[in-house]
């Protein structure tokens, strides 16, 4: 259910929307100014805090508590299928988390290894202390970065008049905080995860919080209501807290780790705790009897009753009751540290009672004299509709005001830091006055994710799949340095180590797959040679075999010497293996590629007049309302129908023509 919206007021040329704790109009305090303010410090707010400071930006990052700065509020896990190519991702534009993942990482695995290498998802279950320890370390040495533990209450917003025009255009200037300090910044970027009008429930107690002993965000969630923006509300949750001690792990089945764990990180050629120092993970499953008690007990469970929408790929156990009737469910034991005895059930999000909850757990193979730290609980939250705001993350409504996160309608640690990285790095982009930084959906899963929201927006809180990207066998975690290391340089985001690296690697792949390219046998030759079997008959490369899926740069090596050198460098040879086996279907891939380039290339003026232009009402207010950058996020815009999108090219080509002739006239 969406919120209704209330009109804005205004007070003089430096004004608010209104300011209940603070008062910015008659406040006294002032701080200094600030380049780029973030408000939060959970993932999306680490990343962005980072991302501009790192970029040269006088950076200050707003928190309610400076300790809980990285905490890992859910899940004590990062990546998986889709969530660990956004990974690969935000480091190869230079982002922190996967760097520190390395270090507190305690279950290194890749999942969906039975697919292709392009769906391969890395992910890593890490222990909660390390991480927060080794985030909070990066936050607090990274230069131009400076953090303050206040809630902001307001934003502080100028009106200013469009030269030439009568239109009045708002610019966000800075926070108000809880203490009655007005601090002014050239942008604003915030990522309050959920805590804008946070409220938190078991069975059917409810209290205001944004998280577990963490107060919400009232006064800014009103604030952006007010301002005009469509706010909704979305729910979560997260499961009770197990006490290791007290389950049976001898009658589970265990998972181990990966021998040879996979560094997130490109940076990294090894995790910091070592194979054989990682831990294992636990299985187990749903019995009829959890079945019974939540189907009992409906009545005392207010969050499952609620009309808000809460995740559908991530769901609470009574929705997977409901939902799936008279099945079993898979139950992940996930430990939380290598010295904790805290145990995750992923798979129990639960909202019952906490006498219920501890009954229903007790029902699950293993967990029969399980006892809790903690029940688990939903969360239900302010978010802000994405549509509303520019592929660069920058509000429609308000000039320098960038959200990124929870509060555009997504859900997951990965989701969020790679909003934060791409809000973070534009609102430093805004500062020196250069043109924005957008990653779009033939480049990577972070453009497939954004444009998604900022065009389709949301109904229930969104998460990344590979199923998602349309050109998800180029979009692979094993080149997202390719991608978009030479990409964030330029933007001057990534550091010429990082670069160096990336260029390295790029040359070392192209002279590898020339090099193998040169070395033709005959297919008889190749096959008596290697001990494969292929149909082939005619003179094929080495590159070409390495598409068969029984050989390895490694193997080739034996048969080639001077290919030796290729065998030795791990990481090459992985990457020249996954190139060999695209390699036949890459071509069609490119050019399909470059045919939606062509779209995304023709810029829609930010200025076009939708009223302009005939076409249906309904198709003129999605356009409005969304206002797209490019014809090709038209296109995939809800209801938009083909032949609107061909009205909209040629008014965009009049426009065109009509500047050309008056740039040759003048």
């Amino acid at each position: 259910m969406w919120h209704s919206v209330r009109s804005v007021r205004h007070v003089g040329k430096l004004s608010k929307f209104h300011c209940r704790w603070c008062s910015c109009r008659n406040s006294v305090k002032h701080s200094a100014h600030y380049d780029v303010i973030v408000i939060g410090g959970g993932h999306a707010g680490c990343e962005a805090a980072t991302a501009a400071a790192r970029m040269g930006a006088n950076t200050l990052l707003l928190t309610h508590k400076v300790h809980t700065i990285g905490e890992m509020s859910c899940n004590p896990s990062f990546g998986g299928i889709g969530k660990g190519h956004l990974m690969k991702e935000i480091d190869a534009l230079d982002g922190v988390c996967a760097r520190i993942c390395d270090k507190a990482g305690i279950h290194f695995k890749i999942l969906n290894k039975r697919k292709g290498p392009a769906v391969w998802g890395p992910r890593a279950q890490i222990d909660r202390e390390l991480y927060r320890h080794y985030m909070q370390d990066e936050i607090m040495s990274t230069p131009n970065l400076s953090i303050k533990a206040v809630p902001v209450e307001d934003l502080i917003v100028e009106e200013q008049k469009q030269s030439n025009t009568d239109v009045i255009k708002r610019i966000c200037k800075g926070v108000c905080t809880s203490d009655g300090t007005s601090i002014l910044g050239h942008t604003v970027v915030i990522t309050t995860g959920t805590f804008l009008r946070g409220e938190i429930y078991i069975g059917l107690e409810r209290w205001a919080a944004g998280r577990h002993g963490d107060q919400p965000s009232i006064g800014l969630a009103k604030t952006l209501e007010e301002a005009g923006f469509k706010v909704g509300r979305l729910k979560t949750g997260t499961p009770a807290r197990l006490n290791g001690k007290s389950i049976c792990f001898e009658r589970l089945q265990g998972h181990q780790a990966d021998t040879a764990p996979t560094p997130f990180s490109f940076v990294n050629n090894t995790v910091q705790i070592k194979p054989e120092d990682q831990i294992p993970c636990y299985l187990t499953h749903t019995t009829p009897e959890v079945e019974k008690i939540v189907l009992e007990n409906l009545h005392l469970n207010t969050h499952v009753k609620e009309d808000t929408n809460g995740p559908r790929y991530c769901p609470s156990i009574e929705s997977k009751v409901l939902r799936f009737k008279h099945r079993s469910h898979q139950v992940w034991l996930e430990p939380e540290g290598l010295n904790s005895d805290v145990i995750y059930p992923q798979g129990l999000s639960c909202t019952l009672p906490e006498h219920l909850q501890r009954d229903l757990i007790r029902k699950v193979p293993g967990l029969e004299n399980a006892t809790l730290f903690r029940p688990g609980y939903g969360v239900e939250y302010d978010f802000i509709d994405p549509r509303q705001l520019k592929p660069s993350l920058e509000t429609h409504l308000i000039s320098n005001l960038y959200l990124a996160g929870q509060i555009n309608g997504t859900t997951g640690y990965e989701e969020a830091a790679a909003q934060g990285l791409v809000a973070g790095m534009n609102a430093a982009l805004r500062v020196q006055d250069k043109p924005s930084f957008t990653i779009g959906r033939t480049e990577g899963y972070i453009g497939v994710m954004i444009d998604d929201l900022t065009t389709q927006g949301v109904t229930e809180p969104y998460r990344m799949f590979t199923s998602r990207a349309e050109f998800r066998l180029y979009l692979r975690p094993d080149n997202a340095d390719q991608r978009l290391t030479i990409k964030g340089f330029q933007e001057g985001c990534v550091t010429d180590h990082r670069y160096q690296m990336a260029a390295s690697m790029a040359t070392k792949i192209v002279t590898g797959i020339d090099l193998l390219n040169s070395m033709v046998m005959s297919t008889p030759k190749w096959c008596q040679k290697l001990n494969i079997h292929m149909s082939k008959k005619e003179k094929i490369s080495a590159f070409e075999v390495l598409h068969h899926k029984d050989v390895t740069v490694e193997k080739l090596a034996q048969v080639y010497p001077e290919l030796q050198h290729l065998a030795e460098d791990t990481d090459l040879s992985k990457r020249l293996k996954i190139e060999a086996h695209y390699a036949p279907v890459m071509w069609q891939v490119q050019a399909d590629i470059e045919e939606v380039r062509k779209d995304e290339e023709l810029i829609l003026p930010e200025d076009l007049d939708y009223r302009s232009i005939n076409i249906s009402e309904e198709m003129r207010e999605r356009l409005s309302q969304v206002r797209p950058t490019t014809i090709g996020a038209a296109s995939r815009i809800p209801g938009v129908t083909p032949a609107a999108v061909v009205l909209l090219l040629r008014q965009v080509r009049k426009k065109i023509a009509r500047h050309r002739k008056h740039v040759s006239m003048s």
